[in-house]
This record gives C-alpha cells, structure tokens and sequence, in this order.
C-alpha cells in the first residue's frame, strides 16, 4: 500500500500496474496465519481492512495476471480498474473448499463484475475459471497471448 500512495502522489506517474509472477498474481491470505483466528478478534481489530487502500488510490491501478488469482489474489485483482491477463491465468474464490469465506469484499466485487449466478457458483464451488471465461464474464478487458511482466 505504501507503494502504491508514493506512486499515487508522483506527478511523472500516470498509471500503476501491479503484477506477480508467471506462477501466481498474488498469493492472498496467509491461510496458516488466520486459521486460529477467531471471529471476534478479525472484527475487533479490523483484520483485513487495509486492503481496501488499493481502491482509494487516485490513478488507474492496471492488473496484470499471469497465472493464480485465487482468493486473496482475485480480490486485489477485483480491486484494480482494469484486469488484463495472460492465457494462462486462472481466477477463483477458493475459500469454501477450506471451509470460510473471501474476507476482503471477494464476494460482493465478484457479485457486481460478473453477475449473481456466475458468482454464487465460484464462491460456493471454489471451483477457478480460465482466462478466456474470465474474459467472457466480463471480469477481465483483454486476454493476451503474451506475457504481461
């Protein structure tokens, strides 16, 4: 996030494009940290509230997405004003599979860029969509045959 505002307060920055690997977008949560967590103490300590800062950034925020955007990794996407991603990408909300659900508003920005149907499926099934259904969708603008990073 601190990123993020330094590049949103320079004026020789016109767009940010935030990117991972060939492998994975963005890892998410960390499934190990959060396991014991109860409840009460997420609410009470506002536990993943500062992700939302991505939305308040000023400058359009471009995702590229090569391969995983599971979870977490798909809400940060979500967050972004434009998604492109490589061929290879994969989206999904994978947290039913684990017994818990996307924490970080996965649920209702899915509801809003895909429609409730599409979204009730992936969020009760986990199941992850590819880049070209993901494009279909409407949840990314552009599929690219080449590499994003």
């Amino acid at each position: 996030i601190k990123a993020l505002n330094e590049m949103d307060e320079d004026p020789k920055i016109g767009a940010i494009v935030v990117t991972g690997s060939e492998k994975a977008f963005a890892a998410g949560a960390d499934i190990k940290e959060m396991q014991n967590r109860d409840f009460a103490s997420n609410y009470k300590e506002n536990f993943l509230e500062w992700w939302s800062n991505i939305t308040l950034v000023r400058k359009p925020i471009i995702a590229a997405v090569n391969g995983y955007a599971l979870g977490g990794g798909c809400e940060v996407a979500m967050m972004c004003d434009i998604i492109y991603a490589g061929e290879k990408a994969k989206f999904g909300q994978p947290e039913i599979t684990i017994g818990t659900i996307p924490g970080a508003g996965g649920t209702q920005r899915l509801t809003r860029a895909i429609g409730k149907s599409r979204s009730m499926e992936m969020n009760l099934t986990g199941t992850p969509i590819g880049a070209a259904e993901a494009a279909s969708y409407g949840l990314v603008s552009k599929v690219s045959l080449l590499k994003l990073w």
